[in-house]
């Protein structure tokens, strides 16, 4: 299957399995992973953060972050369609007891900052205190440039509010940026980084921040269930991923380009929009996608959605796969 579903359905290489199979290994629980404490070393210094945390997976690390910046009764700011707020099923409200603040999104994937200021509630004992604000960096692909993320750290400074990232594509980000992780987040007091998309490792996300933070997110990690005996494997992908799959990056987002260009050529395809390795576009009508999807999936192409269709390149998709799903776009609506 030529699979655009997500990023998330890449396959760990052979030569990622054997890293994985020679880890050396100890119990990360009592701290003792060597491989698990060289991974969290690496990415605390490539994120420019004093300490780093494991964890299973990005919903895990987003949960574990803000029950570390926030207590019961305060609240954090979010997009109302950032990843934090729509799709980590309400864990914050759950097991946090701490209240979200959706703002609408804007275009560009950002917060209006003048829209955030008016949502920060007054020190007045009727509601939550405003405690945190949450970014997400690339959102639909769609990458927060350095100076709004610079302006955005200034803005949460001056009104005393935590600044975190979900940073689950930040790579990509940075590859579309030409520069490096550490620059982009600078601008944060904590980063998630999701190693399962793009990077292609088949577990794990890291999380990053000062010594205290990562100090209480280990605690409520433990508390979630995250805490990993012999995780040396999973850290062993990562490693794998940081050498192997960054710099290749650039050819997902390539892949992409070529396949927004294409398919805006053809009438009946709206182009929504397309950066780093996503293109979303819009189709005329839902029984139209339907009928495109199943198209696609008896010819070998994987996609999700219907009249709206999110199509991602990953490190499993090639120039050929992509010359493909071009010339099954072309067939379908030519007929």
């Amino acid at each position: 299957m030529i699979d655009l579903r997500s990023d998330t359905t890449t396959q760990p290489s052979v030569a990622m399995r054997s890293q994985m199979a020679n880890a050396p290994v100890g119990d990360d629980v009592f701290g003792d992973d060597p491989s698990v404490n060289a991974l969290q070393d690496r990415v605390a210094s490539l994120t420019g953060k004093e300490s780093a945390l494991l964890l299973p997976s990005g919903t895990q690390s987003n949960l574990v972050a803000l029950l570390a910046h926030c207590q019961r009764g305060e609240e954090y700011l979010v997009g109302q369609e950032y990843h934090t707020y729509q799709y980590e099923a309400g864990g914050a409200a759950v097991f946090g007891s701490i209240q979200p603040q959706p703002i609408p999104v804007s275009a560009d994937g950002s917060l209006d900052l003048d829209l955030v200021r008016s949502r920060i509630k007054p020190d007045d004992p009727h509601f939550a205190m405003t405690r945190l604000l949450v970014l997400e960096n690339t959102h639909n692909g769609k990458v927060l440039g350095l100076d709004y993320m610079g302006q955005a750290y200034e803005f949460a400074r001056r009104h005393g509010l935590l600044l975190h990232l979900d940073g689950a594509r930040v790579f990509n980000a940075a590859t579309e940026l030409g520069v490096g992780v550490k620059e982009i987040v600078r601008h944060v007091d904590s980063v998630s980084v999701c190693f399962s998309k793009g990077l292609g490792a088949p577990v794990g996300s890291v999380l990053c921040g000062s010594g205290p933070f990562i100090a209480a997110a280990k605690r409520w990690r433990k508390m979630a269930g995250g805490g990993l005996r012999q995780a040396g494997v999973l850290a062993a992908a990562i490693d794998y991923a940081l050498d192997h799959h960054v710099d290749r990056l650039r050819y997902d987002h390539a892949h992409a380009k070529r396949i927004a260009q294409a398919l805006s050529e053809i009438d009946a395809i709206t182009l929504i929009s397309s950066q780093t390795n996503m293109v979303f576009i819009e189709l005329s009508d839902d029984d139209i996608g339907v009928k495109l999807g199943q198209f696609l999936a008896e010819r070998g192409v994987n996609v999700l959605g219907g009249k709206r269709m999110r199509l991602v390149t990953h490190l499993d998709i090639s120039a050929a796969d992509t010359d493909t799903v071009i010339f099954l776009f072309r067939e379908f609506f030519a007929s």
